[in-house]
């Protein structure tokens, strides 16, 4: 899930995106070099680049206090998975392939009957059928070959394989205020530096977060601050908010049959 951090992170990456679009190997757009990071600069690292002529660009969290914004319903969202495991089925023979990765079910239903069987880490098609004909045969006379059953009366069958699909549910959802400062060697670079990133920002509504959400970023406010006791720093402030939202994952188990005895032992699904 994504947090405070993960939308620090983000911006930096926008900013250096903005800042040296050919790559950092490359020269920055404003002819200096720049320092992005998370973060308020240390006093010390801060006035050797000033002097050197270099760009600090800082992002870290307003002062003011962040929002609780919740107003969707808490609900799961996702689509099904497609399953690596296959089944195909002949008359009265069943035949699996492909392969049998963890968090798939494979099924079989014939008569008013329904088989199912969950794969396990090192399940192959071969071991799917053999755990498929142990349980069929129970009632039924079953051969085994391979990866191939062949139920012995069995007419109308159906082979189903199902696989856990991955959801998400948003739990809450918050906007913070975020400072992007521009400590600058001269007026020019503090310009031209803010300008440049500040085109970048506004230019979204939306942006990408690590875990597949989106945050909605918003400007609110420039501000500018030339203090005369640092003769050789030039600073302006950018603010945007974003709003984000904070998210759970799982891995959802998905239906193979509906209303059935399971496995010949009187279970309902």
């Amino acid at each position: 899930m994504a947090d405070l951090a993960d939308i620090e992170t983000t911006l930096v990456g926008l900013a250096t995106a903005s800042l040296y679009p050919g790559g950092l190997a490359a020269p920055s757009t404003v002819g200096a070099d720049c320092r992005i990071y998370r973060g308020w600069p240390a006093p010390v690292g801060l006035d050797a680049d000033l002097r050197a002529g270099r760009v600090n660009v800082t992002v870290f969290p307003d002062s003011t206090p962040g929002k609780t914004m919740t107003h969707y319903p808490s609900e799961w969202h996702g689509a099904p998975a497609i399953p690596t495991l296959l089944g195909a089925v002949t008359g009265n023979t069943v035949t699996f392939s492909g392969t049998a990765d963890v968090g798939q079910i494979a099924g079989l239903m014939f008569g008013n009957l329904t088989f199912a069987y969950r794969t396990v880490a090192g399940d192959t098609p071969a071991s799917v059928a053999a755990n498929l004909g142990a349980m069929i045969r129970v009632g039924q006379i079953v051969q085994l070959s391979g990866s191939t059953l062949i139920i012995s009366g069995a007419s109308d069958i159906v082979v189903r394989v199902v696989a856990d699909s991955p959801a998400l549910r948003e739990i809450r959802r918050q906007s913070h205020d975020l400072r992007i400062s521009f400590w600058c060697p001269t007026p020019a670079l503090r310009d031209s530096a803010s300008s440049t990133v500040d085109a970048a920002l506004a230019a979204l509504t939306f942006i990408d977060l690590p875990d597949t959400s989106l945050g909605r970023i918003v400007y609110k406010n420039t501000a500018v601050f030339d203090q005369s006791q640092s003769a050789i720093l030039y600073r302006r402030d950018l603010l945007y908010a974003v709003e984000y939202p904070t998210i759970v994952s799982a891995s959802l188990p998905s239906m193979i049959f509906g209303d059935l005895v399971l496995n010949a032992i009187g279970i309902s699904v």
